[in-house]
């Protein structure tokens, strides 16, 4: 909703007003201010205050629908608080979108909040198609005019609607795909509701590409590079059908798993491979934080450090690794989870699968600003910006600081910054020991390059499956991934971010052919909500 700004009154001051208040100050001031107010009694009116009551609420929702329904898109927009954004969209409404006929019947009010049902009909050439939605507004009071407004905001037209959208009738930019995944089965958002931008992302990049013919549809056109949202079909085209790597399978295990848990994310790939077999998110905002989130991993990034530093010549898996109860580096200090038990005795295969942090910032004497991210673009693919994917994709960000976050960064926290996909495909990295990026589609269907690094030397990577391998069967991930079968590994991560009560919930693992990572906003530690969403999605390959 935008704030209260509300339209102030226009005022011409001619001559005569003037001349009047000259003449006599009490009685120029008593017609100025029966002028601006409308009132006409001798006593200066109190200006309103405090939230709109139920009368004026009532009266400017029914102003605004009459105007609204009547197509008169300013005289609807001056009863809003941004009549500026608001007139564009509402004169779209009607000429842009075709849409005729609108009635719009109003709920019972809840306080300020008017809930309201629209029927209406779109026509367009001999074609026409009856329309319906519930929507919701609110008045506020202006701020300078004092007046009761609706609260403008775009959704309220259409709740698909968000700022700078607009909505039209058009031959669709590409023809609609029936998606299907590596084994043929239609892919809908209907079944699968996380994959809905992502569908309307392949159709508008590969829609031309799938054999199919575009229709003329009713849709929400969005700023920016963004697919189309389509609300109608009023001529339809021929779908085209288009193949993508997913797994109807895994995508419903994924889709199960995150609904336990608000602001979720999950993606899998396939480690052999590289093809994206999953991904879910569970959030309000609609946004695909499984591809696009950008937040520090926590301790899952320790499978990178842990590969830095035996590249590095620092250690091995079997070699020191003391896991003191804090660690100093440049006047910052760390600590361990509550309950980790020192010993400076410690392996880095020890202090990898109990996720002792102090282990790793201990190292920070001795490697150099660029070694991580070095060894992140290098070896993993993370943090250079080139993936293709076929849809749109954050590839990681891994800095080289030379300060406190030098420490920080080893132990996922800092700068650097990923996304489950991200951490999937380190997964994937890691147990291979090659790095395949990432892709849902394949690369042929329109001669994409995917984006290439070195990989893992053989023994790095054996090295990280040893120590994943023993963090899944008796370190930190051992209680969730309890009987599960085949070839195992894991990395839990925790990562504290300000203003959270508790800490981002990180996890990730692999299953013989399939790597998974998620992350849980608030969900803190590993097991309590990212890991049982991997541990779901990796039972689905069984």
């Amino acid at each position: 909703m935008g704030t209260s700004k509300g339209k102030g009154v226009r005022v011409a001051v001619i001559g005569g007003v003037c001349a009047a208040m000259l003449g006599g100050a009490g009685y120029g001031m008593y017609n100025l201010a029966s002028a601006l107010t409308g009132t006409a009694t001798g006593g200066a009116e109190a200006v309103p205050t405090g939230p709109p009551s139920r009368e004026e609420v009532e009266r400017t929702t029914a102003k605004f629908f009459a105007a609204w329904e009547k197509n008169q898109p300013e005289q609807a927009a001056d009863l809003t608080n941004f009549p500026e954004a608001a007139e564009p969209l509402l004169t779209a409404y009607g000429s842009d979108a075709h849409i005729t006929g609108v009635r719009i019947t109003p709920g019972k009010a809840k306080g300020d909040t008017v809930p309201f049902q629209v029927r209406a009909t779109v026509a367009y050439g001999e074609q026409s198609r009856p329309l319906a939605y519930a929507s919701r507004l609110t008045v506020v009071r202006g701020v300078t005019s004092h007046r009761p407004l609706v609260d403008w905001d775009p959704a309220l037209v259409h709740p698909k609607l968000a700022k700078g959208d607009s909505l039209t009738v058009e031959e669709s930019a590409a023809p609609q795909i029936d998606a299907v995944d590596r084994d043929g089965q239609v892919l809908t958002k209907e079944t699968y509701p996380s994959l809905g931008p992502v569908l309307d992302e392949l159709r508008k990049r590969y829609g031309d590409k799938s054999g199919g013919r575009a229709g003329v549809e009713l849709v929400v056109r969005h700023e920016g590079d963004a697919a189309d949202t389509t609300l109608m079909t009023l001529v339809k085209g021929k779908p085209g059908k288009l193949r993508t790597t997913l797994s109807a399978s895994a995508q419903a295990a994924a889709e199960a798993a995150v609904t336990d848990y608000t602001n979720s994310s999950v993606a899998a790939v396939q480690p052999s491979t590289g093809e994206i077999l999953a991904f879910a998110n569970h959030r309000d905002d609609g946004f695909n934080a499984a591809f696009l989130g950008e937040l520090a991993p926590g301790s899952t990034m320790k499978i990178v450090s842990a590969a830095t530093l035996i590249d590095s010549g620092l250690t091995s898996a079997n070699g020191p690794a003391p896991c003191p109860p804090s660690a100093v580096w440049q006047s910052q200090t760390f600590t361990n989870l509550t309950g980790l038990a020192p010993n400076e005795n410690a392996t880095l295969s020890e202090s990898f699968a109990r996720s002792c942090n102090t282990a790793f910032v201990k190292f920070a004497d001795e490697v150099r600003a660029d070694s991580l991210a070095t060894e992140a673009a290098q070896r993993f693919g993370i943090g250079r910006d080139d993936w293709k994917v076929g849809v749109p994709s954050f590839d990681g960000r891994v800095p080289s600081p030379d300060g406190p976050d030098r420490a920080a960064g080893l132990i996922g926290q800092g700068q650097v910054q990923m996304s489950p996909l991200n951490m999937a495909s380190v997964t994937a990295t890691a147990k291979t020991g090659t790095f395949r990026q990432p892709v849902i589609v394949p690369l042929s269907l329109d001669g994409r390059r995917a984006a290439t690094a070195r990989g893992l030397a053989p023994g790095t990577s054996q090295q990280l499956r040893a120590m994943m391998n023993r963090t899944a069967r008796s370190g930190t991930a051992a209680g969730v991934l309890a009987g599960l079968s085949g070839n195992v590994g894991a990395k839990t991560g925790s990562a504290e971010v300000d203003g959270q009560s508790r800490s981002n919930s990180w996890f990730t693992g692999y299953r013989d052919d399939i790597a998974a990572a998620a992350m849980t906003e608030d969900g803190g530690h590993g097991i309590d909500a990212a890991g049982p969403i991997v541990a779901r999605v990796l039972r689905s390959a069984g």
